[in-house]
């Protein structure tokens, strides 16, 4: 076997305080009990997290660090870091090198200006930070990263990792009560896995600087159609524009520092829009790295000119970005639960497990929904770029044709794959897949795993991770409810196999999710169809979420409730930012150009009319750049209206109603004028970059 080279072995996981780490710097008792803490069985003492401290603290002063933090993930969508130094001064007037295990455990960052959705008084300052030993500790800079959580004084989640980290282990309880019914007990644990590709757009620093609207807003929310989309499908997996494949190549060395185990980079469908796929890993670690991800996208980016986008819809016109979060469940002993084998139809776990999937999904697909419920992803979905707003299953032919056999009796058999063979005597025959893939499905599954689809480019994976854990775990509580009080196990699985295959066929798609047919027979299938960002985020608090989230200790009737008032205000608040941001460079910008430009055809009109000329083509032009413009004005001061009566609502669904029902049309009407002038005004005078040159030149 080729040797692999020594340094690219060597970069990964460099700065990540790791298990082999650990291993040579922790002493063999204090490791082995610290590992089985990290899997749920023990308490973190005082003393072990000295111990612990200490090799942290040794370690990071080694590679330079000066400085650790406590790294969490407040419900403002980023990540948030306090940074204390090593040093601690002595009675004499000098320091010394310290870190404890109280520092390493606990953290207490002020929570007041965090997003609370009313859980606290704005004056009620305290909040704590809580290690989070089962994601490693890692170095940035000159920093030692710890991974928290992240709750107010009274003990409420205020972040993200506390419901997902929740999640897991309800999930964990009750798929554990499965398997046991099912024979299977030397399970202990069942862990949630997760991939999660990220698309994201690069844009020349130059042209970014230039477009307030991007700064600010990280959308355009100006541009007329450039002359060249998408159309000619050159881009996707394209040949790497020698920039940008030193953009990457720096990102993935940043990344496998951090043990981000990025695997797959290609061109993805729009121009200047590219994707990044690393291989799976728990959801709670693959949650904090993608967080890594995305930071490091966009701090590479500018060491390379360019600046990262991460808005799911940052060009009119080109497909926007997505997060596919490709999802699995794996027991303890390496078992992937959501392997069908190569007999699928007699395979009795893998059909229980499939059919809880299915189950949660179905009966919980509005909360599924509304994971993906945010003012950028309102442009995507459903735009024939990314998944329709109709929550469905894709299981392809082998394991729907299983389905339908349950549903009449009984599974007997398994449609094979084969192979694929080109008629090429060179090429060699390829092992074919029991089924296709459906790139239009929302939640479709991919061979051993889901892959849901729905989810923004910038969003957090933890919600729609935690959502999926929970509706799961109710799920596979029904089951093993019912299954621990069988005599005859067996017959008793194949029955709730058969039912929820009976039940749920509803949810059940392989076609086109694009087609307007599809729509129609979804609501003929009695399925949701929730276009509107406000009306999905309206669903979180419905008596049967909070039931569910509350049954499984995911989160308190309370913090539900903030999570949709966060969320409501979030969405207002960004409308809002966009909606002034347009104003000033409509008032500032566009306008000023366009009645320079009318001032230009006015005075060469008068230029020719002296000389004895008619020239038709000006005073047309002035016509129809005049009357733009006078629509512009008006559609900015209705803009203008819209956005102060929208502030005046009082609770948090009144106003992002407004937004949505105000403000956006209005937003609309005058983005609709200023396109129109852009395709007429002198592109000398025009302010904007435009979007062949933002999308196009490199």
């Amino acid at each position: 076997m080729e040797k692999q080279p020594t340094q690219l072995i060597d970069l990964f996981g460099i700065n990540v305080f790791n298990d082999a780490v650990m291993r040579q710097r922790l002493p063999k008792n204090i490791f082995s009990s610290f590992s089985r803490i990290r899997v749920g069985n023990g308490e973190l003492t005082p003393g072990l997290a000295d111990v612990v401290a200490s090799a942290m603290k040794d370690w990071a002063i080694e590679k330079g660090a000066t400085h650790f933090c406590h790294w969490f993930q407040p419900m403002t969508g980023l990540t948030a870091e306090k940074h204390d130094s090593f040093l601690s001064p002595t009675p004499d007037g000098k320091t010394i090198v310290e870190f404890s295990g109280r520092e390493l455990i606990k953290g207490e960052p002020d929570a007041s200006s965090f997003p609370s959705g009313g859980l606290r008084a704005t004056f009620e300052a305290r909040g704590y930070t809580a290690w989070d030993c089962t994601s490693p500790v890692f170095i940035k800079g000159k920093t030692l990263y710890i991974p928290c959580a992240f709750c107010s004084y009274t003990g409420e989640a205020l972040d993200n990792k506390t419901p997902l980290l929740r999640s897991m282990e309800a999930l964990s309880k009750q798929a554990v009560r499965v398997l046991k019914t099912l024979g299977k007990t030397d399970v202990g644990q069942v862990i949630t896995t997760l991939g999660a590709e990220q698309e994201y757009f690069l844009v020349d620093r130059g042209y970014f600087e230039r477009r307030l609207d991007l700064v600010l807003a990280g959308r355009t929310l100006f541009g007329a159609p450039s002359p060249r989309g998408q159309e000619m499908e050159d881009h996707y997996f394209g040949t790497l524009h020698e920039r940008i494949a030193a953009f990457m190549n720096d990102v993935n060395t940043e990344l496998w520092k951090l043990g981000v185990s990025a695997k797959t980079q290609h061109n993805e469908v729009a121009p200047a829009q590219y994707e990044l796929a690393p291989i799976f890993t728990t959801a709670n670690v693959a949650t904090d790295h993608n967080q890594l991800v995305m930071e490091t996208l966009q701090k590479t980016a500018l060491r390379h000119g360019f600046v990262c986008l991460l808005h799911e819809k940052p060009f009119a016109g080109v497909n926007g970005s997505g997060k596919h979060n490709n999802w699995s469940m794996v027991t303890d002993t390496g078992v992937n639960l959501l392997d069908p084998g190569s007999t699928p139809h007699d395979n009795m776990v893998f059909l229980v497990l499939l059919g809880a999937v299915i189950r949660g999904v179905d009966k919980y697909a509005k909360i599924l929904r509304a994971t993906a419920a945010n003012t950028g992803n309102e442009h995507r979905l459903g735009a024939n770029e990314a998944p329709p707003a109709i929550v469905s299953v894709f299981l392809g032919e082998q394991l729907t044709d299983i389905f339908a056999q349950l549903t009449s009796g009984g599974a007997k058999s398994s449609k094979k794959g084969g192979d694929l063979k080109l008629g090429i005597s060179t090429l060699p025959p390829l092992p074919k897949d029991a089924t296709d893939r459906n790139r239009t499905s929302p939640f479709a599954f991919t061979g051993n795993k889901f892959e849901f689809r729905m989810v923004g480019s910038s969003q957090s994976t933890a919600g729609p991770c935690f959502t999926l854990n929970t509706i799961v775990a109710d799920a596979l509580m029904e089951i093993a409810d019912e299954l621990e009080k069988s005599k005859n196990v067996a017959a008793d699985a194949q029955k709730i196999i058969k039912r929820i295959a009976a039940e749920h066929s509803r949810i059940l798609f392989n076609g086109d999710n694009y087609g307007e047919k599809w729509v129609q027979e979804a609501a003929q299938r009695g399925l949701p169809n929730i276009r509107s960002t406000v009306e999905s985020l309206e669903t979180i608090t419905d008596k049967s979420h909070v039931e569910l989230f509350v049954r499984h200790k995911v989160f308190s009737k309370q913090e539900l409730y903030a999570r949709e008032e966060i969320l409501l205000e979030n969405y207002s608040k960004t409308i809002n930012i966009e909606a002034n941001t347009m104003l000033s460079i409509a008032k500032r910008q566009i306008l000023p150009a366009c009645m320079e430009y009318c001032g230009c055809l006015a005075s060469s009109a008068g230029v020719a009319a002296d000389a004895g000329v008619t020239c038709r083509a000006i005073h047309k032009t002035l016509e129809t750049v005049s009357r733009l413009t006078d629509e512009l004005d008006d559609a900015i001061e209705a803009l203008q209206t819209a956005v102060a009566m929208s502030k005046t609502m009082g609770k948090p669904v009144q106003s992002a109603r407004s937004y949505r029902d105000r403000v956006i049309p209005a937003m609309q009407a005058v983005r609709s004028a200023a396109d129109a002038l852009e395709t007429l005004v002198d592109a000398g005078l025009w302010p904007l970059p435009s979007y062949a040159e933002m999308l196009f030149l490199r």
